[in-house]
């Protein structure tokens, strides 16, 4: 074990020499990197935040159900009773048409005039059920339930807006993840081709380290720790971009887009868990594109 972070700890420092001893190739493949990180990293950070504005559309997303005005309370405690049966309904919330005209009142001077004088047969308000579901991808079939109880009146929970919203957060959601997946095979491509020109550059060290009788690993090995801490570097700058980018953006909308639906995540913790996935990304993509640009080029 010790012989081994020994070996990977030489390799680093190394590799970290070589870098800065062909500095003018190692700065093209850290800037293309660099680019493609950044580009990787805004679309981790839209695609997170899409899934979190779908999330808390789902929590606030809520089927009223008004009743019959002729349901006695008997004809209510049966209602809730069908509703519960359910799967798919999570939580059940009656409201009548006395706290519904309580909450007119209190909200205005002009309701309060005007539904003051209101006696219990004159009111127009319905009872009504709120309901959360479970799940808002089965919530079609959920209303066509509930619409088939006795004495529900009517069914209404935004249909339009929220199944709008919705496909387009999925859309948001799918071209994010195409794209940084796309970036991921280009960037491995670009890698590929700029580590190349410094491996090519390093054909005598190569061809000398085979004379003495050296191993494939044995030369494969630096160009992979080189592609990995050429990786690093080039993460810093998307790094530093996510993490003081993203935390200006929240401070400056106050942390919410548009609507209170649409709420950014919060910065901390994260921005420092994009940030090692972007790590981890840069060095992967950095070692993946000197292990082939070795074995490809070089035929070791």
């Amino acid at each position: 074990m010790m012989k081994l972070i020994r070996m990977l700890s030489r390799g680093i420092r190394d590799a970290f020499k070589s870098v800065f001893r062909n500095f003018s190739l190692s700065i093209a493949s850290v800037s293309c990197i660099s680019i493609t990180l950044v580009v990787i990293a805004i679309s981790l950070v839209a695609s997170w935040n899409v899934n979190n504005f779908t999330e808390n559309i789902k929590k606030d997303v809520t089927i009223v159900v008004f009743i019959d005005s002729k349901a006695s309370d008997l004809d209510l405690e049966q209602i809730d009773a069908d509703l519960r049966k359910i799967e798919n309904i999570e939580s059940i919330t009656l409201k009548t048409k006395e706290q519904e005209k309580k909450e007119f009142m209190e909200e205005s001077e002009v309701f309060e005039s005007i539904m003051g004088d209101w006696d219990e047969d004159e009111s127009p308000l319905k009872d009504s059920f709120l309901i959360k579901v479970t799940n808002l991808e089965e919530i079609k079939d959920t209303v066509k339930k509930i619409k088939k109880i006795d004495l529900v009146y009517t069914v209404n929970y935004g249909e339009s807006m929220v199944e709008k919203m919705l496909d387009a957060f999925k859309v948001v959601r799918n071209v994010t993840i195409v794209v940084v997946v796309a970036l991921i095979l280009v960037n491995v491509f670009l890698i590929v081709n700029t580590i190349k020109l410094t491996i090519f550059s390093r054909k005598r060290e190569i061809s000398i380290m085979r004379l003495v009788g050296a191993s494939n690993f044995s030369i494969k090995y630096p160009f992979v720790i080189e592609g990995m801490v050429i990786g690093m570097i080039g993460s810093i700058v998307p790094i530093l971009i996510v993490i003081y980018g993203y935390t200006y953006l929240y401070t400056y909308f106050d942390g919410v887009l548009f609507s209170s639906l649409i709420k950014l995540i919060k910065p901390q913790p994260f921005v420092y868990l994009v940030s090692l996935i972007i790590l981890g990304i840069g060095m992967v993509v950095g070692m993946i594109g000197s292990s082939r640009a070795v074995r490809k080029y070089l035929k070791v």
